[in-house]
């Protein structure tokens, strides 16, 4: 497995950061927006209940600039039916004890791929096997170009 990006001690792979179009333009950094605290806890605690049910091939993608679907994408895998099932739940069960609400779940009856809208924060579980067809990462990975503003 090639790393794309840097490599936390978890395993977690995280793709290179996009630039956002502010910096490009004004040369300033961008500033915190409201809600940006928010979007960080959410992705922490997603990436801790992935580290915690024993997800595999964790990462996360930096989709600021590139979409405003959401702020961070986060991909994981699980080895059955059965374990992505039990990965969606106990992030479910998280956020709901957290205080951050019920998320909008697609996917749960079969269990192949589990998509969880967390609103600033979606997360992709996988079977390997439907990962490896759908190949989201190439979608939507650094590789994917990023339209820079006209000035």
């Amino acid at each position: 497995m090639s790393e794309e990006g840097g490599a936390t001690s978890r395993g977690i792979r995280t793709l290179p950061e996009t630039i956002r179009t502010e910096t490009i333009r004004t040369n300033t950094p961008v500033p915190e927006e409201p809600g940006m605290a928010r979007s960080d806890d959410l992705k922490a605690l997603a990436l801790s209940c992935l580290d915690e049910m024993k997800a595999e091939e964790t990462i996360a993608i930096d989709l600021a600039g590139k979409t405003s679907l959401a702020d961070t994408m986060i991909i994981a895998s699980g080895r059955s039916q059965r374990h992505v099932g039990s990965i969606a739940d106990k992030f479910i069960q998280e956020m709901k004890n957290r205080g951050y609400g019920n998320a909008r779940v697609e996917g749960m009856p079969a269990c192949d791929w589990v998509l969880i809208d967390a609103g600033d924060v979606l997360v992709h579980i996988f079977r390997p096997e439907v990962r490896g067809f759908y190949n989201l990462e190439k979608m939507w990975g650094a590789d994917r170009p990023v339209g820079l503003a006209a000035d």
